[in-house]
């Protein structure tokens, strides 16, 4: 059996499949987005090869920039929640009463479909009868916000059902790297005289710091391709407030036809997602963890 397993070939054939599942629905679309890139095409006619033409717009584009900017502060705002996220698992793996209770609600989000998610939000920020205004209301406030309405303030507010939607599974991952730590140390920890915020901070944060990372480059990969909710809610709106590069690019692609520029732009999010993606792994890596 050692003799088959160590034959290249037959490690070949057992990867293949897995190889050519990753060709079909990762690879081929990959390179496909940047040769469509290349044209100028309405998904359905004769496409018309223009070169770099896209590309350059795409780099010119001052919508583009935008909706990236805003993909970037919603990373930035998921980057930051994951602070939250570990303070509650932490609460939660130090066996307080109803722990098991509360991990159940936490995760209750993630059984829910985005657009779900999005229309009960929107039912939650209806200006006239929403939960939240009518709430607002009742405390003295005469003009509650237009939360979805209201440019200056509808980014934030998509940023909360997005931020409530994952919070489950960020601590579900901080709660099990917590148990996975020796009780002895922990033990130690307190017959040394160390407080609860020590520990948490010099001897658990520190033993789970890979996890950590890990969920730093999810967090800020997620962010920047992020596309369902903030489309059932707002489709990008109002006059662009809330648009971010996915939305944009299906909005290009799908709403004005332009499959040539939209795929442009797809590829330019799929350029900035890996570069952030190195960018981070290399930032939050150690010296001797960096392999490239």
């Amino acid at each position: 059996m050692n003799k088959v397993m160590s034959n290249k070939w037959f490690i070949s054939l057992y990867i293949l499949p897995a190889l050519l599942l990753l060709g079909i629905f990762i690879f081929i679309p990959l390179v496909l987005t940047g040769y469509y890139g290349l044209m100028r095409w309405d998904g359905i006619g004769t496409m018309q090869f223009i070169g770099l033409e896209n590309y350059i717009n795409v780099l010119q584009d001052s919508r583009f920039w935008e909706s990236a900017g805003h993909s970037f502060l919603l990373a930035l705002f998921s980057t930051a929640s994951l602070v939250i996220y570990l303070a509650v698992s932490m609460i939660l793996a130090s066996k307080i009463k109803g722990s098991d209770l509360l991990r159940k609600i936490y995760l209750i989000p993630m059984l829910l479909s985005s657009v779900a998610i999005a229309q009960l939000w929107i039912k939650i920020y209806n200006p006239s009868n929403g939960m939240l205004n009518t709430i607002l209301q009742a405390f003295g406030v005469q003009n509650p916000p237009l939360w979805l309405a209201d440019p200056n303030i509808v980014l934030y507010s998509i940023f909360i059902p997005i931020l409530w939607q994952y919070a489950g599974f960020y601590i579900l991952i901080y709660y099990a790297a917590l148990k996975g730590i020796p009780e002895s140390v922990v033990e130690a920890a307190k017959i040394d005289g160390a407080t609860p915020f020590q520990i948490a901070y010099r001897i658990k944060l520190p033993m789970i710091m890979g996890v950590v990372k890990v969920t730093i480059v999810l967090a800020i990969v997620g962010s920047l391709k992020y596309f369902d909710l903030i489309w059932v809610m707002t489709g990008g709106g109002p006059n662009g407030a809330s648009e971010v590069m996915a939305s944009y690019m299906y909005k290009l692609a799908f709403a004005n036809n332009n499959f040539g520029y939209g795929s442009a732009v797809g590829f330019m999010l799929l350029l900035i997602t890996l570069l952030v993606t190195i960018f981070i792994r290399k930032l939050t890596a150690n010296k001797d963890e960096i392999q490239y």
